[in-house]
């Protein structure tokens, strides 16, 4: 318990970025599930037992339309698709670490891969209790975020339209950052043109899944030539 405790204290500093985003996102996420009917309770399950932040936002909408579970099967591997490519990238990161192992795993979110593969312990504090304390500190920032949200959504009246935004303004950010970086413009290109096309063929309601199965396919097909 010492340990773990030195451990939080190391992996602290490195995670206060992820503490902000995480309790803004959250609480959007609380508020959002309290206006569409869902109570705190419900909303801090979700985030504890999904912990997935973008399929949760997307699973709002999917719990507030007819259930189609091929749909909601489809949208969630597409759109949890890259953890495949964060869980095979920390395999060696994570080779030994014993029981907690299927706890990294189950938490190893974007953030939590964006830290713990570009830091390593501090002197003295051991790999197993430093990626765990990394991990266990995003995931109580993402509960407690939305558990946080939860209870304004209920204690406050307000008009939430527009708050479901936020989602969208994140990932607009983050494509941002990624095209400033040449080697992604053409990546980020083949992404706008096939979401553009998919939703001009497809219509606003089922561009998704197509847009995202055409970029793979080409992005497969060209990784050759993509990957410089």
């Amino acid at each position: 318990m010492k340990e773990l405790k030195k451990a939080m204290m190391g992996a602290f500093p490195h995670t206060i970025p992820v503490l902000t985003g995480f309790l803004v996102l959250g609480a959007a996420y609380g508020m959002l599930m309290q206006a569409k009917g869902y109570g705190t309770v419900w909303a801090v399950l979700m985030s504890a037992i999904a912990f997935c932040g973008s399929m949760q936002f997307v699973a709002i909408t999917l719990l507030t339309v007819a259930f189609d579970p091929i749909q909601a099967f489809l949208l969630s591997l597409m759109v949890n698709a890259r953890h495949i490519f964060y869980g095979i990238s920390m395999l060696e990161k994570y080779k030994g670490l014993g029981t907690i192992r299927p706890f990294l795993i189950y938490t190893l979110c974007d953030e939590t891969f964006s830290i713990s593969s570009g830091v390593s312990p501090p002197e003295g504090i051991s790999r197993k209790h430093f990626y765990l304390s990394i991990s266990l500190l995003n995931y109580i920032y993402w509960i407690f975020g939305t558990f946080l949200g939860g209870v304004a959504g209920q204690l406050l009246t307000f008009d939430t339209t527009g708050l479901d935004f936020v989602l969208t303004a994140l990932f607009v950010v983050l494509f941002i950052e990624q095209v400033k970086k040449r080697e992604n413009r053409l990546s980020g290109l083949i992404g706008l043109a096939c979401t553009t096309t998919c939703l001009t063929v497809f219509g606003a309601e089922r561009f998704v899944i197509p847009a995202m199965l055409l970029i793979l396919a080409i992005l497969l097909l060209g990784r050759e030539k993509l990957c410089f």
